[in-house]
């Protein structure tokens, strides 16, 4: 095998997120759901003999010379030895600074995919090991499950979710993950819950593990506790959810970024939004693309 080619590297909204404490590294814990939807960045990898790992850019904008695709390349080779290479072409159509995992879904597809380029035969586990290195949302993508999420994200616990739609709403502004977390005014003291409990908020029987969730009873469940925050820094997260709102939607923001989103019931049509907003409609998948890329 010498190429691979449109590989996915879906994005993720968190249903609810909470934050509910701070460890003495600085880290967040957190509980949250990730919910894994359609929305996708693509990646070409083509192998390289020389050992030397490249990227180019397929899409406008610019990103860091290192980001987390090379990184999570280089990350790969030094825990395996490996003497391969590869160049990665990125289609990079997930916005950055969302909240949506973009970047650290392009670290786990870029894990799996050299996983079975380069013929090394890692498990899922190892692979996970490896993409905490990267961030903490990277072992959710390689785990390629919805999932119940604490600790500092690395926690899960796969989830089924019910097919729903939605409508994600960026506006042009950002804010940065560290400026998000680093403000004093943020609330890190949300009661912690259980999973038992947070099933016992949707009426369905049968365990977690073998339940198939409603949408509408996780975000009765919960709220982001970063919200706030991110308005603050970025009142363009209001107008958003104002925007949704008008439109009888009940939005609320995903992450750690500045992407809004709703539930979107069949048969709504939406105004025109702002021409600097990008507003996408999208679905939530079954299981990640890439789940039989490796073994448990």
């Amino acid at each position: 095998m010498r190429r691979l080619l449109d590989v996915p590297a879906p994005a993720k909204l968190n249903l609810f997120l909470h934050i509910t404490g701070r460890r003495a590294d600085g880290y967040h814990l957190l509980q949250s759901v990730f919910m894994l939807i359609d929305w996708c960045d693509r990646l070409h990898f083509d192998l390289r003999q020389d050992g030397r790992i490249s990227r180019e850019d397929l899409m406008p904008g610019s990103l860091p010379a290192e980001d987390l695709s090379v990184r999570a390349a280089r990350a790969l080779q030094a825990a395996t030895g490996c003497p391969s290479g590869v160049h990665i072409a990125l289609e990079k159509h997930v916005p950055a600074e969302a909240g949506m995992g973009g970047g650290s879904s392009d670290a786990a597809s870029t894990l799996l995919a050299l996983n079975r380029l380069w013929g090394l035969g890692l498990t899922r586990s190892q692979l996970c090991a490896i993409g905490l290195t990267l961030g903490a949302d990277v072992p959710f993508f390689v785990g390629g499950q919805h999932a119940w999420v604490e600790g500092v994200g690395e926690q899960l616990t796969p989830l089924k979710l019910a097919p729903a739609r939605f409508v994600v709403v960026k506006p042009s502004g950002g804010a940065s993950t560290q400026r998000i977390f680093g403000a004093p005014e943020l609330k890190r003291d949300t009661k912690t819950a259980t999973i038992q409990g947070f099933a016992a908020n949707d009426s369905r029987e049968g365990s977690p593990g073998d339940r198939v969730f409603d949408i509408q009873a996780m975000l009765a469940f919960g709220h982001n506790d970063l919200q706030p925050v991110a308005q603050a820094l970025c009142p363009d997260v209001g107008h958003c959810i104002q925007w949704l709102k008008d439109q009888g939607l009940q939005g609320r923001m995903t992450g750690s970024g500045t992407a809004v989103f709703a539930q979107l019931p069949q048969g709504t049509v939406l105004t025109t939004a702002p021409g600097d907003w990008m507003v996408r409609e999208c679905s939530n998948m079954d299981v990640h693309p890439l789940l039989d890329w490796c073994t448990d």
